[in-house]
């Protein structure tokens, strides 16, 4: 009889996310937002088997008001966590706004003690990069008031670092400008975030493809954030599928460390030592 071959478990190296005082099994994260449908938007989640979906509140409550149907009433958040994010506040008084609200819509969905805010403070309307004076300013006054702070930055170590060490749950460096598909343009500061941060580091905005979010993973990154990459492609559920596969793959080569790179050829198959009959 055939011998079957155990692989083991993928699980047996990926360890749980921990963020705040919660803990996740997926290391991708997913946004909600430039689906065609809504069916596209449920499928791609669904697809991606990520625990963790951001919404940006606005966008939410203005559908709410108008009475048109949105993912909040169509997702089940008995298995996914929200991530409640600011998007559209261009000062950290709007922020701070939005993040209360949206901690009592959290409450509402039954995610008593979801505390969670993806903080943005965007004031460029062409570039939308994120302010770092408003992002520190709001980060401080939400870590106060007991929020789990996410807050979404440029890649600068040292902002980075002042977050961290006002008590932000983790830091989300941008990869590229949000939406671009430019990939990893940020590289050796990214590096540098990672080696210095004692807190999850979430690679979020400019992610357009599988290869790029394993490229993120492997560079030590915690966790991957991203929403265009998939609601724009030409089949979206398939590239929520791919961007799972490349975010595990990512995280266990990461674990399992590089080979050192060398100038000259190494042969995989050396001769010493070798006697031929």
């Amino acid at each position: 009889m055939q011998q079957q071959l155990l692989m083991p478990s993928i699980d047996l190296y990926n360890t749980p996310l921990t963020i705040g005082e919660q803990s996740f099994m997926s290391r991708l994260m997913l946004g909600t937002g430039k689906y065609k449908t809504l069916k596209e938007a449920i499928d791609s989640i669904n697809a991606s088997e990520s625990a963790i979906v951001t919404v940006a509140i606005r966008r939410a409550q203005n559908a709410k008001n108008l009475g048109k149907s949105n993912l909040i009433d169509c997702l089940n958040w008995q298995k996914i966590w929200l991530l409640p994010n600011t998007a559209g506040c261009k000062t950290a008084e709007e922020a701070i706004r939005v993040a209360i609200l949206g901690r009592e819509m959290a409450k509402k969905l039954g995610q008593i003690n979801n505390n969670f805010v993806k903080l943005e403070v965007i004031p460029d309307p062409k570039y939308l990069l994120p302010d770092p004076i408003g992002t520190l300013k709001a980060a401080e006054y939400l870590v106060q008031k007991k929020f789990t702070v996410l807050p979404y930055i440029n890649a600068d170590p040292m902002l980075a670092k002042q977050l961290e060490n006002i008590g932000c749950a983790t830091v989300m460096p941008l990869a590229s400008p949000i939406g671009s598909g430019q990939g990893l343009q940020n590289i050796s500061n990214i590096k540098i975030i990672i080696e210095n941060s004692n807190i999850p580091v979430i690679i979020d905005a400019g992610i357009g493809t599988a290869s790029e979010a394993s490229k993120a993973m492997e560079l030590g990154a915690s966790a991957v954030l991203l929403n265009t990459a998939v609601a724009k492609a030409s089949s979206p559920n398939l590239m929520a599928e791919a961007m799972k596969s490349s975010v595990i793959s990512g995280r266990i080569a990461y674990l399992a460390g590089r080979m050192t790179k060398t100038i000259q050829a190494q042969p995989s198959s050396p001769t010493d030592s070798i006697s031929f009959i």
